[in-house]
């Protein structure tokens, strides 16, 4: 009181201690990518509950808006038909309303889940997990037909192959035909390699570099869900949890100057539910829409915007 006090009547020129920290927080994590309110309708996509291939889905999936239409790939499965996770693709012109491909699901020849999938040339590249959360790189050329090129070939920095175990949640940027791979080792932390061929990744470093915790939200598991360039900063949507048996995952994010050191939003999460996570950003031509993933699609608006449809 004393402090702010002070400031309004002009006994110091300095900001208080508290209102620094309150500026420099909104320089770096503005409202506009941290402050999401939910649409009325949710979900917006989910599940059909009834005996289909995709009576549920699950994990990352991932949206593209391209023109005026909002293309959507998400994993679908029913364990009373099969044990493996398949690919499913959907399209919708308003991203509320959407309509699955007739003859889903697109691919069928391997486990895909846990997708991201970003368009470089003519060409549409999806990394995935495959069956025992090994990452893996497909391709296509009209969104549908997809060809799998095998499980990501990681090293350490010293060109040793990883160690076995799983390596999952891929998340790309591409930045001056450079690749960087955001990924995951049994959730507990996220690492970072890059490529120039797409063939070998190598890491930048052998230690995360964003590490569980120390707050208790993300203390238990963290995973990438997408990157985006957002006013000269990188930002990073990430999904964590709190807890076993995994029960309490929620949406979180990250701002970085160079790709490699992170600093996580100290408001997180900024999605929470415990359903409610693995969100992406994607911009509807006039703002971001934050979409949850998992295990129904949520979309979300910024505060600011009008969110009834």
């Amino acid at each position: 009181m004393i402090s702010l006090l002070a400031t309004a009547v002009g006994c110091s020129k300095k900001e208080a201690p508290g209102r620094e920290v309150d500026k420099t927080i909104l320089e770096e994590f503005p409202p506009e990518m941290v402050d999401f309110v939910p649409y009325e309708n949710n979900p917006v996509f989910a599940g059909t509950g009834t005996d289909t291939w995709d009576r549920n889905i699950r994990e990352r999936g991932y949206i593209l808006r391209e023109g005026d239409i909002y293309h959507i790939w998400y994993t679908g499965y029913n364990r009373k038909l099969s044990r493996t996770l398949y690919l499913g693709y959907g399209t919708s012109q308003d991203g509320f309303n959407w309509t699955r491909y007739p003859d889903n699901p697109i691919f069928t020849e391997s486990w895909v889940e846990d997708m991201c999938v970003i368009k470089h040339g003519d060409t549409y590249y999806m990394f995935a997990e495959g069956l025992n959360d090994i990452a893996h790189m497909m391709t296509s050329k009209d969104r549908i037909h997809w060809k799998d090129h095998g499980s990501l070939d990681i090293r350490y920095t010293n060109g040793e192959s990883l160690s076995p175990g799983p390596y999952g949640t891929p998340t790309i940027w591409i930045e001056d035909e450079k690749w960087f791979l955001f990924y995951e080792r049994s959730d507990r932390g996220i690492w970072l390699a890059t490529s120039t061929d797409l063939k070998i990744w190598t890491n930048v470093q052998n230690d995360p570099v964003i590490v569980r915790g120390p707050e208790q939200y993300d203390k238990e598991a963290v995973a990438m869900n997408q990157i985006i360039k957002y006013k000269g900063r990188y930002y990073c949507n990430y999904h964590a949890c709190s807890n076993q048996p995994w029960s309490d995952w929620t949406t979180n994010v990250a701002v970085s100057n160079d790709l490699i050191h992170w600093k996580k939003y100290p408001k997180n999460p900024i999605v929470s539910g415990g359903d409610k996570s693995s969100g992406i950003l994607v911009h509807d031509g006039t703002q971001y829409r934050l979409y949850t993933m998992h295990p129904n699609v949520w979309v979300f608006f910024p505060r600011s915007a009008k969110t009834e449809k």
